[in-house]
């Protein structure tokens, strides 16, 4: 009997030793304050061009660059070139890299890797692939996770600025005409999405504004962008466009540099640092996909015991998905009034106050009804 209560107390410590030790983080809820960091995770960045080109592949950079300096990850980036030449490699890269079994995570990203990624992650099922702004092949690869953005929460916040800039007469170039343009690449759900967020949010900003929208059919056509911009500045007074066509929007910045009567605004990564120096200088800001910040979101998900594999994750402003550039002219030309008009938008969508519709999925045509009443 002694012998039976004795091994009674020793559970009964035991236990009690147990339940004073620190709980591992549940599945699909947040890891409590005082946890163990958990592992660190060692992932490759495949690169298929060249660092040092100020937009996506830079920006993957600073977020792993963070992640490593936290100790959460070990990484090493792979520069596997840009040119027709070089694309070989990239699925070789691919293959060698998941083959080796090193690696937690494979990044790539851009559209041009999806059909490479599809081939090595149907080789390789057991090898965690994350893929960024692509949603080519969701769900067809349970081993991959497809990271894309919230354009429409980022042209809200470009709406925004848009309609308050062009009635500001104190700035240089801005006539009194309250309408802006959309320089789109294709009619297309993912454009619209762009425009859908970009005209609600010029709503909301001024009730009387004009949206010149049109579409080069194209994304590397600078020259009919061109005259497209030259006729929206030129026929219909817009001071202020928006290039939302790959590189035929950059067609836009030219059309405002050469009229002298308008200002350019760019996407994706801050064209203040792409654009020849003429163009910046008459670049308001641009509308920002942050790629570094969404890999450091999957990351602090993953941590958390929330995955997607199979699955498209679509990043917007509350997860610092996408954004716009708030330094050098936005904030040297725009009176303080807009840059705090911008943030105060910002900071709404974050507290759910303004949820931005989309296009992404909408069969109603919303967009093309709004699109269609706010022309000049």
């Amino acid at each position: 009997m002694k012998k039976v209560v004795l091994f009674l107390l020793v559970a009964i410590l035991a236990l009690s030793m147990v339940g004073c030790a620190q709980k591992a983080a549940e599945p699909g809820k947040p890891a409590e304050p005082g946890q163990a960091a958990g592992k660190v995770y060692k992932v490759v960045s495949l690169v298929n061009g060249n660092l040092g080109d100020k937009s996506f592949f830079d920006s993957a950079e600073s977020g792993l660059k963070e992640l490593a300096a936290a100790g959460r990850i070990e990484y090493k980036t792979i520069e596997m070139g840009g040119t027709d030449q070089d694309q070989p490699k990239w699925l070789e890269t691919l293959n060698e890299v998941a083959s080796s079994g090193e690696y937690d995570l494979v990044i790539c990203g851009t559209y041009q890797m999806p059909d490479y990624l599809k081939e090595a992650a149907t080789t390789y099922p057991n090898q965690k692939f994350l893929i960024y702004d692509d949603n080519t092949y969701v769900g067809v690869n349970q081993n991959v996770v497809n990271i894309t953005y919230k354009q429409n929460d980022m042209g809200y916040l470009i709406g925004t600025f848009a309609a308050k800039m062009t009635t500001e007469t104190s700035v240089d170039k801005i006539n009194p005409e309250a309408v802006v343009g959309f320089i789109g690449g294709i009619d297309s759900p993912v454009i619209n999405d762009f425009l859908y967020g970009f005209l609600e949010g010029a709503k909301a900003a001024n009730p009387d504004i004009k949206v010149d929208t049109r579409y080069v059919n194209s994304y590397v056509d600078t020259a009919t962008a061109k005259e497209i911009g030259l006729s929206m500045i030129n026929d219909k007074k817009a001071d202020i466009l928006w290039g939302v066509a790959g590189l035929s929007g950059n067609g836009g910045a030219e059309a405002a540099l050469e009229s002298g009567k308008a200002w350019f605004i760019g996407v994706d990564s801050d064209q203040e640092l792409t654009l020849p120096a003429a163009q910046a200088a008459i670049t308001l800001t641009s509308g920002l996909k942050n790629v570094g910040k969404s890999i450091i979101w999957l990351f602090d998900e993953w941590d958390a015991g929330r995955t997607y594999w199979g699955k498209e994750v679509r990043l917007g402003i509350p997860e610092g998905g996408v954004g716009v550039v708030t330094d050098k002219n936005f904030a040297k030309i725009a009176p303080k009034a807009i840059q705090d008009a911008v943030l105060a938008a910002q900071a709404d969508i974050v507290a759910g106050k303004i949820v931005v519709p989309t296009a992404i999925g909408d069969t109603t045509n919303a967009v093309v009804t709004l699109r269609d009443a706010m022309q000049p």
